[in-house]
């Protein structure tokens, strides 16, 4: 068996082809250089291009206000690292250390920081080498000018449809849901788990700018059914086709704004599809107020008068009666019959049996529209950005551990190569460092694998320059080739080698507008300086240990788990609650930063580690905490339908276990011996301290 550090090279994402992100492409650098040159104006023509070219990097699917999140905010860094790029020679060796250390450490807390973090590097290194006649803040403002042009496109080309992206985001997860119920007792069961995360993390990004939209209504409902289904996905075995059925129509509702339409019949085989099927009826509460009819099995009426029979009938300001089945309202006039009733808005109306009171908000609630720049868009842009959510639990921060590694790491590597760089030549000396810059981020993928893919996609694009060499002739190709390579760049991105063969051939062609047409040869050499630079300094003693890397943002994800488990142990139950908005959030972020650990713990187990110590079994850790997280959440959904609580000692017994190895993963040294329980835990909390002990046990160990 080959290992990973081998393999990961050659793999590539999968996916369909984003037309409208190459179609924007491909008008985003071509128009601005274009333009530029028929002024006579090439080097604000380059810059207008790179901002372009970047934000062509960051255009990712998502809705109008995530993806300009995702494209602004990198730009904003680019153009501060272009202001404060005004050093030249040897002074500049310092900034871009100081530069480095800070762009490694904010790389730590998200996605969109450290985009950011890349371009702010990248854009202060060619601030400070690249020749160009014009001031820090005009080449600032030609490179927003560049990347406000792209973000322009994509606000054309979006969908015309309102949060459509959103709505995609949200009936994804009701799919996923339903791809797990399938897969459940088989070999596909792990992985269909995972990608139910994944969804209900996207539509989490897709929906934090938006506090108050309807469509988050129904992406609590979509995670309130996801924790229903995780207690039966707990049991690893097969299930009734039936229950992935009521996802299915639900996420058919979403996508076209419909009822989700006749519902399977519920049949209570065991409390755990008991309790699934009272989540879906609650799902389909979050449709009320939209018209529709009623038919066989579970009848959702909204604004309609009619009769529920042969099923459970769920009304939105229904006037009539639900008959032989289940009688729901929202804003009912009426009687529910025999069976289960939950009004909201009723007049003293209600059925026998269990009364819940949860009321939602139609399509027609446009609360939140007209607060884009109040405090909760603000809370959510920080969230995408810095990761940062109210009540966080401290952890992966930039002045931690991981984040101290990180600039390091970053610091030494970017300033090394500047100076390398200096001592080779005076001029165009900026290619080096930017090189290093861009391999040298830990969280961008594993070094060796980084380090190939950029010296092949390097030659390739080379390569592919000197064959159009009869065609470079005229002064225009360069606004051809940046046209086809911006189109390509969305596509590209898939795998590091074919993203970096095409970002050559354009930087290739930005620098022949400058004036440079003999520049192949020299990017080869300072690429292959870099590669080696960053292999040597990537796995120096200290800086190659998983431990900073992985293992804080791991414990990060442990402490998070111990507070959802904490939350389901301790806290008192007096009725099934399907708005419990305390434990639904500790859950989601208990499991977004298992999915974060996962992945370092993924990337570091792909890392080329020559006589380096191997640390704790990364992979195995996350998988039982994650395996710890679904049994607490099957836990939590037995003790909603008269599973006993644990003893106060006992349950804080298992949650100090659980925070005592997230302490030895940020504070490595002998751990201490854990107290004996001072009470026994109920049967069903078995799996729960199974977990936490095999936890405790590969963190202490």
């Amino acid at each position: 068996m080959r290992p990973d550090w081998l393999t990961h090279p050659l793999r590539w994402q999968r996916g369909p082809v984003p037309w409208a992100a190459t179609a924007r492409g491909a008008a985003g650098m071509a128009v601005p250089l274009g333009l530029a040159l028929a002024a006579g104006r090439p080097a604000e023509g380059v810059l207008a291009g790179l901002g372009a070219m970047f934000a062509g990097v960051n255009d990712r699917p998502a809705g109008r206000r995530t993806g300009a999140v995702q494209q602004a905010v990198p730009a904003l860094a680019g153009a501060l690292g272009l202001l404060i790029g005004t050093v030249g020679g040897w002074w500049a060796v310092p900034l871009l250390g100081a530069v480095g250390a800070l762009s490694g450490a904010i790389s730590v807390t998200g996605p969109v920081a450290s985009a950011a973090a890349v371009q702010l590097t990248v854009l202060t290194v060619l601030g400070c080498g690249m020749p160009a006649p014009l001031p820090g803040w005009a080449r600032a403002g030609c490179y927003l000018a560049g990347a406000a042009w792209l973000l322009l496109l994509r606000q054309l080309t979006t969908h015309p449809q309102p949060l459509h992206a959103e709505r995609q985001a949200v009936a994804a997860v009701f799919d996923a849901l339903a791809d797990a119920l399938d897969a459940a007792g088989t070999d596909r069961a792990e992985s269909a788990r995972r990608h139910l995360t994944a969804a209900l993390d996207r539509a989490g990004e897709q929906l934090r700018t938006d506090h108050a939209h309807p469509l988050r209504t129904r992406l609590a409902a979509a995670s309130a059914l996801c924790e229903a289904g995780v207690a039966l996905l707990h049991a690893a075995r097969p299930l009734p086709t039936r229950l992935a059925t009521g996802p299915r129509r639900l996420a058919t509702a979403v996508r076209t704004e419909s009822l989700p339409g006749p519902l399977p019949v519920p049949a209570a085989e065991t409390p755990a599809t008991a309790a699934f099927d009272r989540a879906v009826l609650h799902a389909a509460l979050a449709f009320g107020g939209v018209p529709g009819a009623v038919g066989k099995g579970w009848g959702v009426l909204g604004g309609a008068s009619g009769m529920g029979r042969n099923g459970w009938g769920f009304g939105g300001r229904v006037s009539g009666a639900a008959g032989t089945g289940r009688g729901f309202g929202g804003g009912v006039l009426g009687v529910a019959g025999s069976g289960w009733g939950a009004f909201g808005e009723a007049p003293g109306v209600e059925g026998r049996g269990w009364r819940g009171l949860w009321l939602v908000g139609g399509p027609g609630d446009g609360r939140g529209r007209g607060r884009w720049w109040g405090r909760g868009w603000r809370r959510g842009v920080a969230g995408l950005v810095l990761g940062v959510r109210r009540g966080a639990v401290p952890g992966v921060r930039p002045w931690g551990r991981a984040g101290r590694a990180y600039g390091v790491r970053v610091g030494v590597c970017v300033a090394g190569s500047a100076a390398l760089a200096l001592g080779l030549r005076a001029g165009h000396w900026y290619w080096l460092p930017v090189t290093a810059a861009f391999l040298v981020k830990p969280d961008l993928g594993p070094l060796f694998s980084r380090v190939v893919n950029r010296f092949a996609g390097t030659v390739a694009g080379v390569l592919l320059v000197a064959g159009l060499g009869p065609v470079r002739s005229g002064p225009w190709w360069p606004v051809v080739a940046v046209a086809v390579t911006g189109a390509l760049i969305p596509v590209a991105q898939r795998h590091f080698a074919a993203q970096t063969a095409v970002i050559t051939v354009t930087v290739l062609a930005f620098v022949t507008t400058g004036g440079d047409r003999a520049a192949a040869p020299a990017r080869l050499l300072d690429t292959t300086l870099a590669c080696a630079l960053v292999l040597l300094v990537g796995h120096l003693p200290g800086l190659a240990d998983t431990r900073a890397r992985v293992g804080q943002r791991a414990a990060h994800a442990l402490r998070h788990t111990q507070r959802y488990l904490d939350h389901v142990l301790l806290t008192d139950r007096q009725e099934p609650h399907p708005a419990d908005t305390r434990r639904a959030e500790l859950r989601r972020t208990a499991y977004r930063t298992l999915a974060q650990a996962r992945a370092a713990a993924e990337t570091a187990a792909a890392e080329l580690r020559p006589g380096t110590p191997a640390g704790p079994d990364w992979l195995r850790l996350t998988a039982h905490a994650e395996r710890l997280a679904d049994a607490a959440t099957a836990y939590a959904v037995e003790r909603d339908h008269g599973a006993p609580a644990p003893a106060a000692p006992a349950a804080r017994t298992l949650t100090r276990d659980l925070a005592a190895a997230a302490d030895a993963l940020d504070h490595p040294g002998p751990a201490p011996v854990p107290p004996p329980a001072t009470a026994a835990l109920p049967p069903e909390l078995a799996g729960v301290a199974a977990e936490v002990r095999r936890i405790r046990a590969l963190a202490t160990g």
